[in-house]
């Protein structure tokens, strides 16, 4: 029999996450995350916002909201739809806790290697996402989330702490080129910095 020693990488194939500071910016990749998505059935909100709300600690977030206590965090992503994360290491059965919970009242879809998460923090932060996508993040408070595109990619932007502090969930299978994106632009950022103090 052969020994399939397998090991876990990262999104973006290392065994540690990848960790780049650049002018005053920390990219942070962020591997250990359990995320399930959950979408609510026709004729079942209030169900699935009292079930729901018993697993999480927390009340499901209204448009572009997000909310957490404890391990979990859930997040708006469209009509009845929601993503709650928690920490992989001690959630990987997030979708199946998730289920039996919401039972009939909503359906839970495992997201967990569809998605791959960049942090994002520095006092230039907001700079940073001026140069990639549409989103006014001056005026986003802390708490919410918006669904935008980065570098041709279909993402997610969580404000974590307004103005310093931000989380960009995009593709797994993109999480190379999302990178890159927000490498390129932390390094564009930097230079301007030099040259436009």
């Amino acid at each position: 029999m052969p020994d399939h020693a397998l090991l876990p990488l990262t999104a973006l194939g290392a065994r540690t996450p990848r960790v780049d500071s650049v002018g005053g910016l920390t990219i942070t990749e962020v591997p250990d995350v359990a995320l399930a998505s959950l979408a609510c059935r026709r004729g079942c909100d209030a169900a699935l916002a009292a079930t729901a709300e018993a697993l999480l600690g927390v009340a499901l977030p209204p448009v572009a909201g997000w909310a957490g206590t404890g391990p979990y965090g859930v997040f708006w992503t469209g009509p009845g739809q929601w993503m709650v994360e928690a920490p992989y290491a001690t959630h990987e059965d997030l979708p199946d806790r998730l289920k039996a919970v919401v039972d009939d009242a909503g359906s839970v879809t495992e997201q967990s290697d569809a998605w791959v998460r960049f942090d994002v923090e520095g006092e230039h932060a907001l700079a940073l996402f001026e140069r990639l996508c549409a989103l006014d993040l001056g005026r986003m408070p802390a708490a919410t989330v918006q669904r935008t595109a980065i570098d041709h990619l279909g993402c997610f932007v969580q404000c974590r702490e307004a103005g310093r502090r931000y989380g960009a969930y995009g593709p797994r299978s993109a999480a190379a080129s999302l990178h890159h994106a927000l490498l390129t632009a932390a390094r564009s950022v930097s230079r301007d910095r030099k040259v436009f103090p």
